[in-house]
């Protein structure tokens, strides 16, 4: 048996291995759309290089439960100076809803109801043409999840509902566009409920690209996708040769090979993000296992398209970032990502680091009124990091944070 279990597996995991709906609770808010969240005041010129003090993260805004909405999980999406974001939970049927952010406000774009439109999304938006598109993990015409699209008006259609088998359910990642095609995974379902790779088309039209088969394959992707070099590239948080999951790539046309299966220590275990191309080489992160064993806080790695991981540093030292779960941004060469511990007082980060492996804690939560455990990567809009925390906060139902860089 696998010694590291992720973060997140008491959050998302449901199924073989994701529970994602842990409270349903809260609302919707009526408040301003449009322009980009102020940048805090608080941290300005701060945020740099590690420092023994760390700067506490400011939040933008508290969601309060009802009427507003709890438990964000997804990275804000920038969409023309609107940042759009859902939560899991929350809205008028308590099932989660897509809303907007701007000057401390949250505006409800729409409020999930199960049947058929969908509940639960834990995966943020993406566009496509004049539209947004994204998952729910739950609702649909099957009960099993859905793909739906949305206006910016908030007029949302279904426009695909998972049936478990052969096509996958639960969709816990977002979608890419690739040539306008849609890609995303399940991370249960199939044809032996180890999750699959699908594609769809704007009009709703799927298909099952890959089915993972018995586990030495990966199982349980919930991360999003990446085109690298011809192919499809992501993470699975099980399976591989030992259990700790595996990183994978797959052609548009279903074939399908392991890149590398995770040792654990020192490589790494359980991946829950995806990867990200930065010129021309694979980076990653995993939320567990690592070279420093006391706290297994996981690892930042590279990957080549041949399979060959170098770990270029271990998080979960005292002060540090520790369980990075989400997505990495790049900004002009540099990485950003947060991470569900660690920090001042062990509730999460918001942390740079570079390909080389220099890591800096940019900020960190002192108190779970502030927020804490962040799941979502970060936005950059004109040098502001703007992200989400699923917890914490004034009504313990999650916040918005803005850190300017």
């Amino acid at each position: 048996m696998p010694e590291f279990l992720p973060i997140s597996s008491a959050r998302k995991s449901s199924g073989l291995l994701l529970l994602l709906c842990s409270a349903l609770i809260a609302g919707c808010a009526q408040g301003g759309a449009g322009s980009i969240p102020p940048t805090a005041a608080n941290v300005g010129s701060a945020i740099g290089a590690k420092r023994h003090t760390q700067p506490n993260c400011p939040t933008a805004y508290n969601f309060k439960g009802y009427p507003d909405g709890s438990r964000p999980e997804a990275a804000l999406f920038n969409l023309n100076g609107t940042l759009y974001g859902t939560t899991a939970t929350g809205g008028s049927s308590y099932l989660g809803m897509v809303y907007t952010t701007s000057g401390g406000s949250v505006s409800v774009v729409h409020s999930f109801t199960g049947t058929p439109d969908g509940s639960s999304p834990y995966a943020g938006l993406i566009a496509v043409g004049n539209a947004l598109y994204g998952t729910t993990i739950h609702g649909g015409a099957h009960g099993d999840g859905a793909v739906f699209k949305i206006s910016k008006a908030g007029k949302l259609s279904i426009i695909y509902s998972f049936n478990g088998t052969p096509d996958g359910a639960e969709p816990a990642a977002g979608l890419i566009n690739d040539g306008g095609t849609l890609y995303g995974t399940t991370p249960i379902g199939g044809t032996t409920g180890n999750g699959t790779v699908f594609s769809v088309t704007t009009s709703g039209v799927e298909k099952v690209v890959y089915s993972f088969a018995n586990g030495s394959d990966g199982a349980g992707p919930i991360a999003n996708l990446v085109r690298f070099r011809g192919a499809l590239y992501g993470t699975t948080q099980g399976g591989g040769t030992d259990g700790y999951g595996t990183v994978f790539k797959v052609t548009t046309s279903g074939q399908e090979s392991v890149v590398h299966s995770f040792a654990g220590s020192p490589d790494g275990a359980s991946p829950t993000a995806g990867l990200i191309n930065v010129s021309g080489a694979l980076y990653g992160t995993t939320p567990n296992g690592g070279a420093v064993r006391s706290a297994a806080g996981g690892t930042f790695f590279k990957i080549t398209a041949a399979g060959k991981e170098t770990v270029l540093y271990s998080f979960g030292t005292a002060g540090d970032a520790e369980n990075p779960n989400a997505d990495l941004l790049d900004v002009k060469g540099t990485l950003y990502g947060t991470s569900t511990m660690g920090g001042q007082v062990g509730i999460g980060t918001v942390f740079s680091i570079t390909t080389s492996g220099s890591e800096s804690v940019l900020c960190s939560w002192a108190s779970e009124t502030g927020g804490e455990e962040p799941m979502a990567g970060v936005t950059d809009v004109g040098g502001t990091l703007y992200g989400t925390t699923q917890a914490g906060g004034t009504e313990n139902q999650g916040t918005v944070f803005a850190v300017p860089l």
